[in-house]
């Protein structure tokens, strides 16, 4: 039987890579003799520039309101997380009290710094054309533990460099046909763009602001890999990640509590882009008169204070994981 499985797979990948072949290979052969300024603005690119990017948030989109210092509640000791009741849609039903899990954790921006010591993240939401996609690959992996976290932050980055499907090779395609529907699928080539040759890159990068350049540029060594199908997890990283760190802000330290949109407190402390300890206060006000909250990570982005440093998409799934352990709150959902 999976010996079956595996021939139908390897059907369909050839299937659809022959398909996107034949419909968007004229466009990315047009591309890839392009060489001049003026062959860019035949194509087009002045228009994919004012695209909006895949994922757009940005810590803009943070609200501040109801911000709590790190020193909040110092004292408090922390349950895990990971033991309160499952929510059947995904998540976890909160309780009151104080809760902590380390998870796994994505990042969402290439040709930025990974997270250093210092830098403060605080919540904001998966936003852009490309949310329902990114939300729905990290519900799906819950799903699929048979699926390697590198191979996911592949996808992501695939996603994120706005990669056209027709173009995607090697394991990320894979990756994609097992975590997303046909639907989904298609979605990828809206708003997508192909793989920009040199000169084109040269006259691109011209008319983008300074600190936009290097994503930009990531983004075009990312879709390069991705159709080459001969790349690995390291190759992948060295245009994602920037070597060095970004300097902090000082007014959103480490540590800091957003107020969640739901009620309750959360704060984040990355180690690196992989993996974030998360920490959730639940007043025992929210809970009144019977109320049900959920805590569901897949909709939820670590956003930086310091723009030059990583979105990290938060997940509910743990990292080592004491199920052994009891939770001392009394927990009682409805």
């Amino acid at each position: 039987m999976e010996k079956i499985k595996s021939i139908s797979l390897a059907l369909l990948v050839t299937f659809s890579g022959l398909t996107a072949q034949a419909q968007f290979g004229g466009l990315k052969d047009k591309l890839l003799k392009v060489g001049t300024a003026q062959g860019a603005k035949a194509l087009g690119v002045d228009k994919f520039l004012k695209q909006p990017a895949a994922i757009t948030t940005s810590f803009e989109d943070v609200n501040r309101d109801g911000e709590k210092m790190p020193d909040f509640n110092t004292n408090a000791k922390f349950q895990p997380l990971y033991l309160l009741p499952k929510n059947p849609e995904g998540g976890f039903v909160l309780c009151e009290g104080f809760y902590e899990m380390t998870n796994k954790s994505y990042c969402l921006k290439a040709g930025t710094y990974a997270p250093s010591k210092g830098d403060g993240y605080m919540f904001a939401p998966v936003l852009g054309p490309k949310e329902e996609i990114v939300v729905s690959i990290l519900k799906s992996a819950e799903k699929h533990p048979d699926v390697e976290q590198h191979d996911i932050q592949i996808l992501l980055w695939t996603i994120i460099a706005r990669t056209k499907f027709a173009d995607y090779a090697g394991t990320v395609k894979l990756t994609a046909l097992k975590l997303l529907t046909p639907k989904q699928l298609t979605q990828l080539e809206g708003g997508a763009l192909g793989v920009l040759p040199f000169d084109v890159m040269e006259k691109a990068k011209d008319q983008l602001p300074s600190g936009i350049k290097a994503v930009f540029e990531a983004e075009n060594n990312i879709r390069q890999l991705v159709s080459s199908g001969n790349y690995t997890y390291a190759d992948m990283e060295k245009y994602a990640i920037i070597a060095g760190m970004a300097p902090p802000r000082a007014d959103v330290p480490s540590g800091i509590w957003t107020k969640h949109p739901d009620g309750y407190y959360v704060r984040y402390f990355p180690a690196g882009y992989s993996v974030t300890k998360v920490q959730v206060y639940v007043p025992k006000e929210l809970l009144a008169n019977g109320n049900k909250v959920i805590y569901d990570a897949a909709g939820d982005i670590a956003c930086p204070a310091n723009t030059g440093s990583q979105r990290l998409a938060q997940t509910n799934e743990p990292l080592n994981a004491n199920y052994s352990a009891k939770l001392v709150t009394v927990c009682n959902p409805k």
